[in-house]
């Protein structure tokens, strides 16, 4: 791995984190994030505060869990469920949040429905992973099965976690989340929120594709 390329990524991770506990969608040290860079993995270490962290406390593990900085901080303890999702998809980053309003829409309903054409951006109706203890293989089973052609997914009675092809998409789609999650549960205290059908997808999709808009 090229040092300065893992500099900056290291970098980039205190940066994103810094920005993710400002814009308030974790607090104290809940939540995580990592990036893949080949067959390694640099994940957020378990237990610093985001106003502390600095990239030297960024942990570097293989794909299977081997830490490869001994004596450095501790991996995050729910890099298993990074790891599940790195060797069952094309994603090369990872955001797990606590955000309020995606947790709160976690309690209550299986699914996060198409209330907006933006959940395209994530692959669709955001799933519901079912409740399993945190940092166990049970939960990142559960996430990686959730987030099947799909850029997100809600955990039961614990968060969200969302992917992407760079770092800066994987916090976009969490912020995106946090949005779509909002947004569902304000209509809900008004009446059962309308939802967009598969055709009304497919046709935001085709118009999206064809002007180069992203939804």
């Amino acid at each position: 791995m090229d040092d300065t390329h893992e500099l900056k990524t290291r970098t980039a991770l205190v940066d994103a984190s810094r920005h993710l506990h400002d814009t308030g969608l974790v607090t104290g040290t809940s939540g995580n994030l990592s990036v893949r860079i080949g067959d390694h993995v640099l994940v957020t270490p378990s237990g610093v505060s985001y106003q502390t962290l600095e990239p030297a406390d960024i942990a570097r593990v293989t794909l299977d869990g081997d830490i490869l900085d001994p004596g450095a901080s501790s991996p995050s303890s729910e890099t298993p469920l990074h790891l599940g999702i790195y060797r069952t998809t094309d994603a090369q980053a990872i955001v797990h949040t606590h955000a309020p309003w995606a947790t709160a829409l976690g309690l209550v309903r299986d699914e996060l429905p198409s209330v907006h054409y933006a959940i395209l951006q994530l692959g669709g109706p955001i799933r519901v992973a079912p409740y399993a203890t945190f940092g166990s293989q049970e939960l990142a089973d559960n996430v990686r099965r959730a987030m099947l052609d799909r850029k997100a997914a809600l955990m039961r009675n614990h968060g969200a976690v969302t992917s992407g092809a760079t770092l800066a998409e994987a916090v976009r789609n969490a912020e995106s989340v946090e949005w779509l999650a909002r947004l569902y549960l304000q209509a809900a205290q008004l009446a059962e929120p309308a939802t967009l059908t598969t055709e009304q997808l497919e046709d935001v999709w085709r118009r999206a594709t064809a002007s180069g808009y992203q939804p």
